[in-house]
């Protein structure tokens, strides 16, 4: 008896879906090889054909770029610190986003220095600044940019990196709310100084190992005195 079904192919995801995807599979892989990746690896990586790539992106620098913005955006550790259970130890929730914090900063690190050790020296691109408005000259139309533009755009980049500087402070201030009465200053101060020792980069003397996590926490709640 021959079978009449008709077989239906899954949805196939949408242009921004798609580009999601190729940057997720080709992040690990800039991270590794920087700017000397080929998107041949990357569609090998994704099990996807080369040609699919240049569907979405315009072209290898391209997808590199959106590489760069993936890595720089905050959205993700920002979840991952509002997904920390308050009903643990204040401890353990500033631990664990720490440890979040720390690995956003260095998949950043890693895929920013990658391009750079391998000979991509142009400026990343900047993930808070927008670019030019429609109807103004843009900079390869007129010859040069556009009265105010670079000065506009640095301020919005400015403003967007203290919006996101602001909402990562809020996000690690809730972690302190269960015990606000207890503490002699605001959860949203506590937040920026914590923050501020976490991304501190301070020199031990050689032989010693780096602060861990741990220490760091327990200084901060506990102090330096016994």
């Amino acid at each position: 008896m021959t079978d009449t079904r008709i077989r239906r192919r899954a949805p196939g995801m949408s242009p921004e879906q798609r580009r999601d995807m190729i940057v997720k599979v080709a992040l690990p892989l800039v991270a590794e090889r920087g700017a000397a990746v080929t998107t041949a690896e990357v569609a090998k990586a994704a099990a996807i054909g080369e040609a699919t790539i240049f569907r979405v992106f315009a072209d290898k620098e391209e997808l590199l770029n959106a590489c760069v913005l993936q890595a720089l955006n905050p959205e993700h550790v920002l979840e991952e610190i509002a997904a920390v259970p308050l009903d643990q130890p204040l401890a353990a929730r500033l631990t664990e986003a720490a440890e979040a914090l720390r690995a956003h900063l260095d998949r950043m690190g890693s895929v920013i220095g990658a391009l750079h050790a391998s000979g991509l020296r142009r400026g990343r691109p900047d993930p808070y600044q927008r670019g030019p408005e429609p109807g103004r000259r843009s900079e390869e139309a007129s010859g040069g940019p556009a009265e105010g533009e670079d000065g506009g755009r640095d301020r919005a980049g400015a403003l967007g990196r203290d919006a996101s500087a602001a909402r990562t402070v809020e996000a690690v201030a809730d972690l302190f709310e269960p015990e606000r009465e207890s503490f002699r200053l605001p959860p949203e101060r506590l937040a920026a100084i914590f923050l501020g020792m976490l991304f501190s980069r301070p020199r031990f003397p050689a032989g010693t190992a780096p602060a861990g996590l741990d220490e760091l926490v327990d200084v901060f709640l506990n102090g330096a005195v016994r």
